[in-house]
């Protein structure tokens, strides 16, 4: 059986202006940022780049090829494709393996460091293992060769498509695609794309999975019914640490939107991808139903935890109005103390018993203060909030 090609990649929200960064670094590893130039030679030597070039399909791209016969494709949405061209039955899964360490390894930690700066990625995100899709290209081969691979792999097959081109079969992680007629350019735009929507969708599943965990972060901290005033602060860091983790999220979706009609534009205009289209042309639809349905979700979860913000910023202030109080009642034995004193004495005279009674106010006043703080931070306040049922989401 013969296997040409395998290939792998992702996507992650990048724009033309990263895209000319991306091609600076490349070829002499310079950038216009603060960062360490011994560090950005030693992550391009680690590339092993050969032959690069800077092209327009639809969009701008950079291509370029290493000395491990892998070439990488760049667009400027952020779309990454690598392809690996040293490739037989006989290594298949080392091959892949050697094509997603390159990607893992060298690729991904460079790209990181130039985009170090700036607005960070929320650690919920950058902790996320990604599961790539693995496109296996062969060369005129037969169905039962493809369902032999399929069986070696995956045991379920999820789609199938035939044109006079290429014919696929998908499994979960896994695409074989069939080359009838040494159409490379078609295929590849056909396994772009299909990186694209794969990407896309499963960025969307990471925010609805993260809407479900930091609600029910936030459902912690409020059904504390009652909570100690030596908590209100600990509690409150935790919903501005939300907050925050909410802000960045909500940002990288609201990106989305654009990419999606871009994408779906220049896919729509391409001829080789009009059968594709016919049958899976409604996914860009589905993608952007499914973005709205993000959008509002986080919305919600905006609010969810602004409210809870609330909430506890006015139990704090109910915390140091009591604490006020409190130091006001001290204050106020301290001055009625001196009163009486001055009044009983017909002049100032330096005592021992005066020494003793000096301290013994001085004592007593900071111990009332001490005992009022404990008191307040041990006294519980009520988290008055409305309950709802949960919805399935």
């Amino acid at each position: 059986m013969k296997i040409s090609n395998v290939y792998i990649g992702g996507w992650f929200q990048r724009t033309m202006l990263q895209l000319s960064e991306i091609y600076d670094f490349l070829r002499e590893a310079k950038t216009q940022l603060n960062l360490d130039q011994d560090k950005l030679n030693e992550y391009r030597k680690n590339l092993g780049i050969g032959k690069i070039d800077y092209g327009v399909s639809g969009e701008e791209y950079i291509e370029f090829t290493t000395n491990e016969n892998i070439s990488v494709k760049i667009f400027e949405d952020g779309l990454i494709v690598l392809n690996n061209t040293n490739v037989s039955e006989s290594t298949l899964f080392a091959d892949i393996d050697h094509v997603t360490d390159y990607y893992e390894n060298k690729l991904s930690p460079a790209f990181s460091y130039i985009f170090s700066l700036g607005a960070p990625v929320p650690k919920e995100l950058a902790s996320i293992e990604n599961v790539y899709p693995y496109f296996v290209v062969c060369d005129n081969v037969s169905k039962n060769d493809i369902s032999d691979l399929l069986s070696r792999t995956e045991k379920q097959k999820y789609f199938e498509f035939n044109n006079d081109n290429y014919d696929v079969i998908r499994g979960d992680k896994y695409y074989f695609i069939n080359n009838k007629k040494k159409t490379f350019e078609n295929i590849e735009r056909y396994i772009e794309e299909q990186i694209f929507i794969r990407e896309f969708k499963g960025q969307l599943h990471r925010y609805l999975n993260l809407h479900r965990i930091i609600w029910e972060k936030i459902d912690e901290v409020k059904e504390n019914a009652n909570v100690k005033g030596s908590d209100i602060v600990k509690f409150t860091t935790k919903l501005e640490g939300y907050a925050k983790t909410i802000n960045l999220i909500d940002g990288r979706i609201n990106q989305m939107s654009t990419y999606i009609a871009t994408r779906e534009k220049i896919a729509k205009s391409d001829a080789e991808l009009a059968e594709f289209l016919q049958i899976s042309g409604y996914r860009y639809e589905t993608l952007r139903d499914t973005l709205d349905y993000i959008k509002y979700l986080w919305d919600m979860t905006q609010n969810y935890v602004s409210s809870a913000q609330k909430l506890f910023d006015g139990i704090k202030q109910d915390v140091t109005n009591k604490s006020v109080d409190s130091l006001t009642i001290v204050t106020s034995m301290s001055a009625g103390a001196s009163i009486i004193a001055l009044l009983t004495e017909t002049a100032p005279e330096f005592t021992i018993f005066g020494v003793i009674y000096f301290f013994i106010l001085a004592l007593l006043g900071w111990s009332s203060t001490r005992i009022l703080s404990a008191i307040a931070k041990r006294r519980k306040y009520e988290v008055s909030d409305i309950e709802y049922e949960k919805d399935i989401k």
